[in-house]
């Protein structure tokens, strides 16, 4: 019995599940020269083709962690300028885990570890991710509990989150989903503007003392952590 198709590119380092379910819905995955449907099956000797090219071996798995400076653009599209991937400049594919859009800053994984990348960023698992947030004035209390208990966007209220003061105006939060911009929307929801937001941690993962712009692998610990 094969592996299932999205399982199989994410076990190759070409994306999440999530991704390879949108890419075959796209109908830009070939199975043996024919365009792959959702809920195929593959073999480890069949040809699997994405965007014409060949996945067959595993490879060998890579876990990075970049201090994303704004204005870098969180795409794996090398045709865009200022992509992460020409940044980081290592030869190997990777993917970024999750998004940071161009305007923040702070930590991004990047891996070609599929698997991992998907228990990270579905939903379900419901991971944290704190950022430290500055606003364009002093915050009350009163707004910060607000931001604690949820506010509505797009008709739904976002889960709860947990709020740390920093100083007058700026504070972390930690959130457990990851609409588009939700922090910053967040924010705006209660009179706030955004200054500047930079992510310092996902889960387990710390950005700790990185500076701005540098990469580094993680350490075998780190993988585990994000694993267990």
């Amino acid at each position: 019995m094969g592996t299932r198709l999205n399982k199989y590119l994410a076990q190759r380092g070409y994306c999440s599940r999530r991704e390879a379910d949108r890419l075959i819905e796209a109908g830009k995955v070939r199975i043996n020269g024919r365009v792959a449907k959702l809920g195929d099956s593959a073999e480890n000797d069949d040809e699997v083709i994405v965007a014409d090219r060949e996945y067959h071996e595993r490879p060998d798995l890579l876990y990075v962690m970049l201090n994303k400076p704004v204005g870098l653009i969180t795409t794996t599209d090398r045709s865009k300028n200022d992509n992460v991937i020409d940044f980081v400049g290592i030869r190997e594919r990777l993917f970024p885990v999750g998004r940071l859009d161009v305007e923040s800053s702070g930590l991004l994984l990047l891996t070609n570890d599929g698997e991992l990348a998907e228990q990270l960023m579905h939903p379900r698992y419901e991971h944290e991710k704190e950022y430290e947030a500055k606003v364009d004035r002093d915050v009350t209390e009163m707004v910060l509990d607000r931001l604690r208990k949820g506010v509505m966007l797009d008709g739904k209220r976002t889960l709860p989150a947990r709020i740390r003061r920093i100083s007058t105006d700026r504070f972390s939060i930690s959130i457990r989903e990851g609409r588009n911009r939700q922090i910053r929307r967040m924010c705006e929801a209660v009179g706030h503007r955004v200054i500047s937001l930079k992510r310092v941690r996902v889960h387990t993962l710390k950005l700790g003392h990185l500076p701005i712009g540098s990469w580094r692998p993680l350490t075998k610990g780190e993988v585990d952590e994000l694993k267990s």
